[in-house]
């Protein structure tokens, strides 16, 4: 079970609310401190390892149930995210662009006129989605004022100004957006201040009011509307309202769905009227304008990046420019998330963004939940003496994801029970997790000491899936100021009391490696001689998952952590116990990783070192040839597959040394009796699978090279019981008759 060091009571009820003691500070209500750290076991290895795999975001992902490594190996890509959305591109120095968007800003709802020329303009490059437009105009013509409803910044503006000038209402009034429901006839008069010189007599008048103010107590009413129609009338003019989704309507207030045309749609329609047909073709078809639309846009980022793209065809920027608008507007709207005053952006809600950056692509409730945990933290930060507030009803969960452009979606997630389904978030451009946190940890530290209070919770959680992305969260904060994120969270985490601390220090540093966080391994190979032990364990755990890159120094690191180990004056304690379990474990990992080749080379020249050295290698390889595919009971093992394959491959080099690795073991007396408890397993798998059962039987010849070798082997398979004490299984028959006789 991959939560198996989870005490009991842990898990989300044991999480104090903001200014209670921490898990990890408070006396335990039913023991001694000794106690609760008795209970506090290390997970294993492997079962860490796998939900590391298994709970890393999306942009720090490994191949599904691979293995660490770096680069591509077997087909297989290792690494995060292939480069792509990670390293120097996401995570390097922030440089804020600020980009112009014609016709789409809401600001310019402000009173005003907006003139004739300007609706022609934005009617060149306008686009819809379907044909239910042209209704839209007939029930503004009908009802003469139509409320559209849509998400901001999805072209519902420009879509209010296109369904005036399809009725020829021209100029339009742009209204003040302090405007309310009650005051709204009011304002529909005629202007008589001698402006209106752009109106010929026998034109309508058109009014556009975005982002209608309403409240619960001031909603928008029917008797509103009807109010205003009569005043249009009057004048023969026409006026469309835009709400958001959440907007206050009473029930007899039916709103028109705006929906936006697509991005690429949007683009192509903004190209063409700059450009020509030809060359809106060409650039539609570069590679960093289809990258651009991969990432879903805001329409008024579409439309910037059409007049950036007019430029670059007229030679006026460079392509360099226009591979960087994507990121730059993505950065932009992380920068106006936390700079934008309560009114637009309230703090429980950069708390929930702050949150889905850490828990991005993760389950929606538990997003929800941390993100109102940080919001305690935050309100603390702000006024120590405020008792945190945090609303049970009322959040809209639509809302949220619109503010944070994200979506939901259903999907699996890995527990320690097997996989669940679950509602799931994720912001729709997946770099934006990674910009958000460096945006939060360098542009705002007076977020920092909230958010590393919030931290420290999560790596005290019951849930791997919290731990990881705890771990996870910190890795993007190294990879932008690694001392501050060492002192100030993975230090302290490292030389921490408990094993789950820990462990969530180790996943922090190998996944910051895995994003380009500079001198990781020097931090190992420092704290691998560290005087504090803790430190020590850490860095083993660590190499076992970052050493596949330089396994030679990996390796060298674990048999000097070995030798140091048995030399210590004393006799052995129980933590010499559990960090000889612990460097066993490491090798384990190193063989069923990338560099399984170089490791197995490693290990077959040193069982003839010191005895520690030799028991470390035996050790790591009878663990090793315990696992199997997808960890199932009677799965393929894993040395197994790899002994077939090198065997089709003619890869003598490996085939030998894996059969030299199991004599050795089989004959070794400290690791004997393990070692044919796991080949009795590999029976019981070949009873199961023929093509275990032939990897087998090529490999079991090669284990008999003396008469007691011979003994050994032929005994375990006439007397080997079977699946729950069963009758021997009829393969150890056939497996018998491969043995060579002696």
């Amino acid at each position: 079970m991959s939560g198996q060091e989870q005490p009991a009571g842990s898990g989300p009820g044991a999480v104090a609310a903001p200014g209670e003691t921490a898990p990890d500070e408070a006396a335990p209500k039913d023991g001694s401190a000794e106690e609760t750290e008795e209970r506090d076991q290390p997970q294993n290895a492997w079962a860490a390892r796998r939900d590391l795999v298994d709970h890393s975001p999306r942009t720090m992902k490994v191949g599904a149930h691979s293995r660490f490594g770096g680069g591509y190996t077997a087909g297989d890509q290792h690494g995060v995210s292939g480069g792509r959305v990670t390293g120097d591109v996401v995570m390097g120095s922030k440089t804020v662009h600020h980009w112009s968007f014609p016709g789409l800003s809401t600001a310019a709802s402000a009173s005003g006129e907006i003139p004739r020329r300007t609706l022609e303009r934005l009617a060149a490059s306008f686009v819809t989605a379907d044909d239910a437009f042209d209704g839209l105009v007939e029930r503004l013509r009908r009802d003469r004022v139509l409320v559209l409803s849509g998400a901001r910044f999805t072209g519902r503006r420009t879509a209010a100004l296109m369904l005036l000038h399809r009725l020829g209402a021209t100029p339009v009034l742009a209204l003040d957006r302090d405007t309310t429901p009650g005051s709204l006839a009011d304002r529909f008069t005629a202007r008589d201040d001698g402006t209106d010189t752009d109106r010929g007599d026998d034109r309508a008048r058109g009014y556009l009011l975005c982002d209608l103010a309403t409240r619960r107590g001031n909603a928008l009413r029917e008797t509103h509307l009807l109010g205003a129609a009569d005043r249009l009338a009057e004048q023969d003019a026409y006026a469309v309202i835009t709400v958001g989704p959440t907007a206050v309507l009473e029930d007899d207030v039916s709103p028109a769905d705006w929906r936006p045309p697509t991005a690429q749609d949007v683009l192509a329609a903004h190209l063409r009227a700059r450009t020509t047909e030809e060359t809106a073709g060409r650039l539609l078809g570069l590679p960093d304008v289809k990258e651009f639309l991969h990432h879903g846009h805001q329409l008024r980022e579409v439309a910037a990046f059409a007049q950036l793209l007019g430029r670059y065809a007229a030679g006026e920027v460079t392509e360099q420019e226009v591979a960087g608008f994507s990121l730059g507007s993505l950065e932009n709207q992380v920068q106006e998330w936390f700079e934008e005053d309560e009114s637009a952006v309230h703090l429980r809600d950069k708390a929930f963004l702050i949150a889905l950056a850490a828990f991005d692509d993760g389950p929606y409730a538990l997003t929800a939940e941390l993100g109102d945990l940080l919001y305690g933290f935050l309100q603390q930060t702000e006024n120590r003496s405020r008792v945190p507030e945090i609303p049970v009803f009322g959040t809209h969960v639509g809302k949220r994801l619109q503010l944070a452009r994200a979506h939901r979606h259903e999907a699996e997630e890995h527990t320690e029970w097997g996989p669940v389904t679950q509602t799931k978030a994720a912001f729709d451009d997946e770099r934006a997790a990674l910009v958000l946190l460096r945006e939060v940890w360098t542009g705002h530290p007076s977020a920092r000491p909230a958010l590393i209070a919030w931290l420290r919770r999560l790596a005290d959680d019951g849930r791997p899936l919290v731990r990881t992305r705890a771990a996870s969260t910190v890795a993007v904060l190294s990879r932008t100021d690694l001392p501050s994120a060492m002192a100030l969270v993975i230090e302290p985490w490292a030389t921490a009391g408990r094993f789950r601390h820990r462990l969530v220090a180790v996943n922090a540093l190998t996944l910051a490696h895995h994003i380009g966080t500079p001198n990781i391994p020097r931090i190992l190979d420092a704290w691998s001689t560290a005087e504090d032990r803790r430190l020590h364990w850490v860095a083993v755990r660590a190499y076992a998952l970052i050493g596949p890159e330089r396994p030679a120094q990996a390796l060298a690191a674990l048999r000097d952590a070995t030798r140091a180990l048995h030399r210590r004056p004393g006799g052995p304690d129980d933590f010499d116990g559990e960090m000889a379990r612990e460097l066993t474990q490491a090798v384990e990992l190193l063989l069923l990783s990338p560099a399984d080749a170089e490791v197995l080379t490693d290990l077959l020249s040193r069982l003839d070192d010191e005895p520690a050295v030799r028991d470390l290698s035996l050790g790591g390889f009878v663990n090793a040839c315990r696992r199997t595919e997808d960890d199932e009971r009677y799965g393929t093992p894993l040395v197994l597959r790899w002994y077939a394959r090198a065997a089709t491959d003619d890869d003598r080099t490996a085939t030998e040394g894996i059969a030299r690795l199991w004599r050795e073991a089989l004959g070794d007396p400290g690791h004997t009796r393990l070692a044919l408890t796991a080949l009795a397993d590999w029976v019981l798998a070949a009873n199961r699978s023929t093509t275990t059962e032939w990897a087998l039987a090529a490999l079991l010849p090669r284990l008999v090279t003396t008469p007691p070798e011979y003994q050994r082997l032929s005994h375990l398979l006439r007397t080997m019981p079977g699946e729950d004490g069963n009758p021997p299984p009829e393969v150890a028959a056939r497996l018998l008759s491969t043995l060579p006789p002696r």
